[in-house]
């Protein structure tokens, strides 16, 4: 029989477990058989840098931490080894990384998933592991809102470049026109002395 210490450290085991489920937006349970020492940790990696929880975790706490819940039958996929993957932001990122990780690794497979509490098929996490991940929808959206304020830009530019030719333009001919008048100015003095000679 189990001691009181060992239940105490089960039952924290199924809550810290339940937290992970109830706090993710997205998750995928997988089937580790086989993976390297090497390869986990490359694997832990690059899900910690994408800001995904990953943990190794028995099937019998998994089963208690989601009895009663939207996600109970995931149990049928709940045998041999088992590790759980789960975001708080990204609806992507672990499909992605994992269904990349299967591809190359054969005894590496992908069991269950889910999106908001709710189980989805091993086709909606491929069909999600082929979206762009937050960052390309990111730089996606951005350049989207720079295009616009791009062209707008040019616009000004050209304006501005027109109105520089067009002052340019203009230029010589405002000092023209002081030439033009100089003429009469010199034709006043000599219709003055005239009407002095009269």
């Amino acid at each position: 029989m189990p001691s009181v210490q060992v239940l105490e450290a089960k039952k924290a085991q199924v809550a810290a477990l339940k937290e992970k489920f109830d706090g993710a937006v997205a998750g995928v349970v997988v089937d580790y058989k086989g993976i390297t020492v090497a390869d986990d940790t490359k694997l832990r990696k690059e899900l910690r840098e994408a800001g995904v929880d990953y943990v190794v975790a028995k099937n019998t706490l998994i089963k208690l931490a989601i009895a009663g819940t939207a996600l109970e039958a995931m149990d049928e996929v709940l045998e041999g080894t088992t590790a759980l993957a789960t975001s708080k932001e990204d609806y992507v990122a672990a499909a992605k990384i994992l269904a990349k990780f299967a591809e190359k690794n054969d005894n590496f497979k992908i069991k269950s998933g889910f999106l908001d509490g709710e189980l989805i098929s091993l086709e909606k996490i491929d069909s999600l592991a082929k979206l762009p991940s937050k960052e390309q929808l990111l730089a996606s959206v951005c350049m989207v809102f720079q295009a616009p304020m791009a062209s707008f830009a040019r616009a000004i530019q050209a304006i501005i470049d027109k109105g520089g030719e067009a002052a340019a333009e203009e230029a010589p001919a405002e000092e023209a026109a002081p030439a033009e008048e100089a003429p009469a100015a010199e034709a006043a003095p000599a219709a003055t002395e005239e009407a002095a000679a009269e």
